[in-house]
């Protein structure tokens, strides 16, 4: 990559809120960062690196919530519109990013900035309106109380079409540690709680609109090309499935592969799978919507008797569904819609509902719900988010909750963060991903079902290369995250994003340079980790997956044992070049500054 004091896409602005003292102020973007971080996932890490002091606690003042664009957001490239949302996680202790899509990322872009970084606490539940460059703090006395969708309703009404809205639901109000923050209703970031950092910051939203608009290098060749590549690598026969289905698709190709999770992960597969599938589904839809930039359009708007959601999304199908011993379509949607309006992952709160349900079956303690009892289980997602009665101990999240109360064994979590729905005895390598993922258990930063079952490309039941390939996968998210691409175009390569970036930004970028930034990102998560004192004895898998052999499906018999997830992980580790306790040298992290 060549050297430029400036680059375009960028709006070379950051936009820094003091909510302690309501002050405003605004500062050129670290571009020095920028070059070796790109932008969203990365350039979010990279300034937590820089501005937590290690130790802090995650729901504090001192703890700050990042907001980050990249280069191509707002430009005419298409799935190039989610936005990052940052900050140090309250369920782990770890850094934590996630993204939302939807509009809120090209409206905070249009608006004038490349990241905004909020600071401190408000004295008292308030809202703030960024409006390209106006920016005001506002009461949320109103608001305080409400599910997530009525209080983005009342400021939709009060502001129009024109403004996004972040809102956070009770969950983060009562600084739960699997609280999400919604926008645009059904659009969520979702994991390792930081609904409950925008909570103790005492904000209930954010509503922005952005007028402006993004400078592009050589707008009228580049919109050629991007619309070329869209023709040609998006809008393909091959992502057809993707504008009808969604993620739905994947509840029948994680069945076929014996992936699917059945009664928290105690088996595979359920051969009744077709009652509640994407067939069945799409009987109930009613609308459809795509993400700003989107040329996919995945989102399926859902009405099942008095069940409405955008999706859901193959996660939510499998925790509410299989996972949760329940097969009814309409109890799935039902507790999609509760868990975002009460602004909670469905993940999280849903693995946790479901580790309660063995605990009660087994005789471990008594929490009052079993497996299949779908109505309890969409009370408890309220239960959870007000912290009252029995939702008290489980906003605890199965990490504490079972230090608490016993069944460590199958609280399938790494590092405090529940499993998403891929049951790693049938793909070894997901059990890596979900190990040495920065935030906890992830699927999104190393997808190892793709080579492993959907593809074959790779064999599922053994522990050799599987170092190199969970790296592979992970250095390939990295930067595409940190582009801001969407999972969804998944014929993208690093030739595709380097010519994207050359082509936006005016700048020389290569296909070295994604691979080195890939690298880097993954490096400069480790590094906050690993100041904040994480090590290989964080990197773990449920005991669950090494002890216990799947009786049925397409992996019945498999079980990993532990040695062999102990070589992986030391693989990896060696690609990295981590030391065995998974421990980075000193001049690696020099090199990251």
């Amino acid at each position: 990559m060549t050297e430029n004091k400036t680059m375009l896409g960028y709006q070379n602005k950051v936009l820094r809120i003091d909510l302690t003292k309501k002050g405003v102020s605004f500062e050129p973007l670290r571009m020095d960062f920028a070059r070796k971080y790109v932008g969203s996932k990365g350039l979010a890490i990279r300034y937590m690196y820089e501005e937590l002091a290690p130790g802090i606690d995650p729901l504090g003042p001192e703890n700050k919530l990042f907001l980050t664009t990249g280069p191509l957001t707002g430009t005419p490239v298409p799935c190039s519109g989610k936005l990052s949302v940052a900050a140090k996680s309250p369920a782990t202790g770890t850094m934590n990013d996630c993204s939302i899509g939807g509009h809120v990322g090209i409206r905070l872009k249009f608006a004038g900035y490349d990241m905004v970084i909020f600071e401190g606490k408000l004295d008292k539940p308030g809202y703030v309106l960024i409006d390209d460059g106006k920016i005001r703090f506002m009461d949320a006395s109103d608001l305080w109380g409400l599910g997530s969708h009525e209080a983005e309703s009342i400021l939709s009404k009060k502001y129009g079409t024109e403004y996004s809205i972040m809102s956070i639901g009770p969950a983060g109000e009562n600084l739960n540690i699997m609280s999400c923050i919604n926008s645009d209703y059904y659009r969520q970031a979702g994991r390792g709680g930081i609904g409950a950092v925008m909570g103790s910051k005492n904000m209930k939203a954010i509503v922005i609109r952005g007028t402006g608009g993004v400078k592009v290098n050589d707008i009228e060749n580049t919109t050629k090309r991007i619309v070329e590549l869209l023709r040609e690598n998006v809008v393909t026969e091959d992502n057809d499935f993707i504008y009808h289905d969604g993620t739905t698709a994947f509840l029948e190709a994680c069945n076929d592969g014996g992936i699917l999770p059945w009664k928290n992960f105690s088996d595979a597969t359920d051969e009744k799978w077709t009652e509640y599938n994407g067939d069945v589904l799409k009987k109930y839809r009613v609308g459809k919507r795509g993400c700003g930039s989107c040329g996919l359009g995945c989102g399926n708007f859902l009405k099942i008797g008095d069940a409405i959601c955008e999706g859901p999304e193959y996660e939510s199908i499998s925790v509410a569904g299989p996972n949760a011993g329940i097969r009814d379509p309409e109890k799935i949607v039902k507790f999609n819609e509760v868990a975002d309006n009460m602004g909670l992952d469905t993940i999280s709160a849903g693995d946790t509902i479901i580790w309660a349900m063995e605990m009660t079956e087994k005789g471990i303690h008594d929490f009052g719900i079993k497996f299949g009892e779908a109505d309890k289980m969409i009370h408890y997602l309220e239960l959870i988010a007000k912290n009252e009665g029995v939702g008290k101990d489980l906003a605890l999240g199965t990490k504490r909750a079972s230090e608490k109360f016993g069944g460590t064994e199958f609280a399938m979590q790494v590092k405090g963060l529940e499993y998403p729905q891929y049951e790693p005895r049938g793909s070894w390598a997901m059990s890596v991903s979900y190990a040495v993922s920065d935030r906890g258990a992830c699927h999104m930063r190393s997808y190892a079902p793709n080579l492993e079952v959907f593809e074959a490309a790779a064999p599922p039941y053994t522990g050799e290369n599987k170092g190199q390939l969970v790296y592979d996968l992970a250095e390939f998210n990295a930067i595409k995250f940190s582009l801001c691409i969407c999972d969804f175009w998944g014929s993208i390569t690093y030739e595709i994003m380097a010519e994207l970036l050359t082509m936006v930004t005016g700048t020389e970028w290569t296909v070295e340079d994604m691979s080195k930034i890939g690298r880097r990102v993954i490096n400069i998560g480790r590094a906050f980790n690993q100041r904040e004192g994480f090590d290989r004895k964080n990197d773990t898998v449920p005991k669950r997956v090494v002890t216990e052999a799947l009786q049925n499906g397409p992996a019945k018999g498999q079980v990993i044992p532990q040695e062999v997830f102990d070589d992986m992980l030391s693989q990896y580790y060696e690609v990295m070049g981590w030391d065995e306790n998974g421990m980075m040298p000193e001049e690696l992290i020099a090199s990251l500054l």
